[in-house]
């Protein structure tokens, strides 16, 4: 093919790389906080006796997980502001992975809870603890211990989808890595940096995970 590998211009921008990843970080863990905070409002929602409040959760469950993530960022970008909804490059990409990672993490939320012995809630019933007592101090921790290794992939996959934000130009990983091809026309080196640089990212985030897990984990 007559194309030789010269990393040079890249490593010269690689600053610029890490600067990129460190704001995909900052992101994906914004993002995910409040969407866990939503995830478990409506993981909560999804099993009441109530459909009132049953069925809304389920709507939004639904209509979150089939839609692309793609068309959400856009959308609240460039559809939002026609509707006298002005956010910013960054808040409106957080705003939009928050409320897909409340998504599926509701999912994940539910199972965990689904998991939980009807016993525990009647026990703390028994010892005077109110509903809103018993699913903070005791459902929500077990909960979360059951859940991490589902939860751990779950972040993994967010933290990839920060990648989305260049549509928007947001200067994340990717769009730097993007610029710094533009710039340089090393294509191939370019993208196997950025690429090395979120396999080592994924796999430390993976290591801390089973860590969590380790630590967490309900004895049996």
């Amino acid at each position: 093919m007559g194309y030789t590998l010269n990393f040079a211009a890249v490593w010269r921008s690689f600053d610029q790389l890490l600067a990129g990843l460190a704001l995909s970080l900052g992101l994906a863990f914004v993002s995910i906080l409040i969407g866990a905070i939503i995830g478990l409002l409506v993981a909560f929602a999804l099993i009441a006796k109530s459909g009132w409040i049953k069925r809304p959760a389920a709507a939004y469950v639904t209509i979150i997980r089939n839609l692309p993530i793609l068309v959400l960022v856009l959308f609240a970008y460039f559809a939002l502001p026609q509707m006298g909804v002005r956010l910013g490059k960054i808040e409106s990409f957080i705003a939009v992975l928050s409320i897909y990672s409340g998504a599926y993490l509701a999912e994940v939320f539910r199972a965990g809870l689904l998991s939980i012995p009807k016993g525990l809630t009647e026990a703390g019933l028994a010892i005077g603890l109110t509903p809103l007592q018993i699913r903070v101090s005791i459902i929500a921790p077990l909960m979360f211990r059951n859940v991490l290794p589902s939860l751990s992939s779950t972040v993994i996959s967010l933290f990839k989808d920060t990648s989305l934000a260049a549509a928007i130009a947001v200067p994340e990983l990717t769009f730097e890595a993007r610029k710094i091809n533009v710039e340089t026309f090393r294509v191939i080196e370019t993208w196997i940096v950025a690429s090395g640089l979120y396999v080592v990212t994924c796999s430390v985030l993976a290591a801390l995970m089973r860590v969590a897990e380790r630590r967490l984990a309900v004895p049996r």
